[in-house]
């Protein structure tokens, strides 16, 4: 039977309302038509899969493995995963695995021991003021830079090249300047004997030196960026 436009009852009740394709309509049309609504409908249930795949629980041991994998497994062993990170390893980008972690490590310690000597350098002439001398003659440690005399930056540079060769000639001795081990350099000779003191001693000297570091950036910002540092001492 046909309805009063000569299409066929029978044709359009066998299919779906969504592949109904009018008769009138050409085979390459209609051809066309149909293929691109099928597409549509494989591509709804293709987004409707992955939206139901995107709530599925994830597998514990897959998520600890991706985890773990992030970081070098060398800085487990490593002083420094105390509660100011969780007690838990910190390298959110992965960086150990490109860089050595014992040579992160050394300098690290040797960036955060000079950090705590620029950090008193920077509080102690504004505070107790500065030495009796005819060309440094202000508080500001930038200013101050340019008024040292060249010896002076002779002598500094002279002294840290000694404390270098000290160095190196101990490591070469099987000694360590960043621990564990006997150290290179101990003047004072208050450097543990046990193990545990000297592991207790490591922590201190690594936590002071990133405080040390952390804080003497915030002087640079607020030195060169007035106000951008909260709680500033004002040095």
């Amino acid at each position: 039977s046909t309805d009063p436009r000569g299409e066929s009852l029978r044709t359009r009740a066998s299919f779906p309302s969504f592949f109904w394709v009018s008769p009138k309509t050409s085979f390459l049309e209609s051809h066309l038509s149909l293929t691109m609504r099928s597409v549509s409908v494989a591509a709804l249930f293709a987004a409707l899969a992955g939206s139901a795949d995107a709530f599925a629980p994830v597998s514990s041991s897959r998520a600890s493995t991706s985890l773990n994998a992030l970081y070098n497994a060398e800085l487990e062993e490593m002083t420094g995963t105390t509660v100011e990170v969780g007690n838990k390893v910190f390298d959110p980008l992965g960086l150990s695995n490109f860089v050595p972690p014992q040579f992160a490590r050394e300098a690290e310690i040797a960036n955060g021991r000079s950090a705590m000597l620029a950090t008193v350098g920077w509080i102690w002439p504004a505070t107790f003021g500065t030495f009796d001398s005819q060309d440094v003659t202000t508080t500001d440690p930038i200013d101050a830079i340019m008024q040292a005399d060249p010896q002076w930056w002779a002598q500094f540079i002279i002294f840290c090249a000694v404390i270098e060769g000290i160095k190196f000639r101990g490591k070469m001795n099987g000694k360590s300047y960043c621990g564990p081990g006997e150290p290179c350099i101990d003047w004072s000779g208050s450097y543990p004997a046990d193990e545990a003191g000297r592991a207790e001693i490591h922590e201190k000297e690594l936590k002071n030196g990133r405080l040390a570091m952390i804080g003497f950036a915030g002087f640079m910002a607020a030195h060169f960026i007035p106000g951008s540092v909260p709680i500033s001492p004002g040095y």
